[in-house]
């Protein structure tokens, strides 16, 4: 989401003449767009002004600008804190920031906009094109979230679940495709939540995905962050009837101690989410689930903990996150007493092995195996390459002819528990 809504950000301020730099001592203006599920990311903002104060100190005062959920929770409270900072702009306001820019010079007063304007900033970004120009493109078709985990600050930060209209989306991916992207992500705080009622007709996350999948020259789609209580029967179904909906899906569950689940208000169990993962097995055996754990979390114990490694076990997951639970301010589990940190640390330790002993073992898996890859860029190396494969692991491999963009197969000849590396099939004798 934070890197759509940063690539957002850069087409709205190209259009007053803001360009791009890799040098930090040659800007005259930071974004810092940020994240509030971080663990204390407001302190990693307050860290990183500093570092820019500390680059600037004897050079012009550059435009901070401070944007994304941290600016929404924190609002005027970041200008009071540091006055190094000159604006802060909510993820539902950042649509205006030209012309919070052109206020700033004009005035030279600090700015704070932090309202929840969600409609009208969709509108307007629809009428900017989208410049990513990446093979692998981010596409926002959903934001908030009306679920109130009670860990989590996105409905505070974020606001209630809203969809963009459903032609808005398809422009938008059309036009995508057209400046070359190849495989589009469907992006939303609770993406299968999706919901659009347009021209009198109902669209949810499987009929974005079914016209999608009709567009010319897309070769693979997916879509992240989604909430188990909304895989319904025709999303999964779609993993059968969308040939360009890839077999990998990140499903969130935290825990799979139905205790835990309930007191995080998940509002579903274990059982059910087990349910789900065996709907999509049975679609297609190969697919590939990744998944959310929180350790640590207020009231649980070794029991649960160990519910939750068995549950790891049993699905066999990959590319999965974890961390110790840590409160966020106004969120109904901050109130609640703290597991040891000590012990916290020790599960965490366990999870993370097992994490990565599945991840090893998936990756061996590949070891002397043939895979597609879409190829995403080349390195400085003349014949190296960079693509993903169908559940979106990591490749490195030799090529001496392939094209950025097109799907290649790529035989496997090494792994680590953080990629794989091989060459192009059609390559072999010059690969080697």
């Amino acid at each position: 989401m934070n890197e759509y809504d940063s690539n957002r950000i850069y087409d709205l301020t190209a259009t007053i003449g803001f360009e791009k730099t890799d040098t930090k001592s040659e800007a005259n203006c930071f974004v810092l767009n940020t994240c509030h599920i971080r663990k204390k990311a407001a302190e990693k903002v307050y860290d990183e002004i500093g570092r820019i104060k500390k680059s600037f100190k004897n050079l012009k005062k550059p435009l901070i600008i401070i944007t994304g959920c941290v600016a929404q929770a924190e609002s005027e409270e970041m200008i009071n804190r540091e006055s190094y900072i000159d604006m802060v702009i909510g993820p539902q306001s950042y649509h205006k920031i030209t012309d919070l820019i052109l206020n700033h010079e004009r005035k030279k007063k600090k700015i704070v906009e932090t309202e929840f304007d969600v409609v009208k900033k969709f509108d307007e970004l629809g009428k900017i094109d989208n410049s990513q120009n990446k093979i692998s493109s981010y596409l926002t078709i959903q934001e908030g979230c009306d679920k109130f985990c009670h860990f989590c600050v996105v409905p505070y930060t974020r606001g209630p679940e809203y969809s963009r209209p459903f032609t808005q989306i398809i422009n938008e991916a059309e036009r995508l495709v057209k400046n070359g992207t190849k495989e589009i992500i469907l992006l939303g705080q609770n993406v299968n939540a999706y919901n659009s009622f347009e021209s009198k007709k109902n669209y949810k996350l499987s009929s974005l995905i079914k016209r999608i999948n009709e567009i010319e020259n897309l070769k693979r789609i997916r879509f992240t962050t989604s909430h188990p209580k909304d895989m319904t029967e025709d999303l999964i179904e779609c993993y059968k009837n969308c040939n360009k909906l890839m077999p990998s899906l990140h499903l969130p569950i935290q825990s799979a101690s139905n205790k835990i689940l309930k007191s995080m208000n998940r509002k579903h169990d274990k059982e059910y989410y087990i349910s789900i993962i065996k709907k999509l097995k049975d679609i297609n055996e190969n697919i590939k689930i990744s998944s959310d754990f929180i350790v640590g979390y207020p009231g649980e114990s070794e029991s649960d903990f160990i519910q939750t490694m068995d549950l790891i076990k049993k699905i066999g997951f990959i590319n999965s996150y974890s961390f110790i639970f840590s409160p966020r301010p106004g969120t109904p589990a901050s109130e609640e007493k703290l597991n040891s940190l000590k012990v916290s640390e020790e599960r965490l330790k366990k999870m993370q092995n097992l994490l990565e002993n599945l991840q090893y073992k998936n990756n061996k898996n590949y070891q002397n195996k043939t895979c597609k890859v879409l190829v995403e860029n080349k390195l400085n190396n003349q014949a190296k390459y960079f693509g993903r494969t169908e559940s979106a692991m990591s490749v490195f491999f030799n090529s001496n002819g392939c094209t950025i963009g097109e799907i290649i197969d790529v035989e496997i000849n090494s792994f680590n528990k953080k990629n794989l590396s091989g060459f192009h099939k059609l390559n072999k004798e010059q690969a080697a």
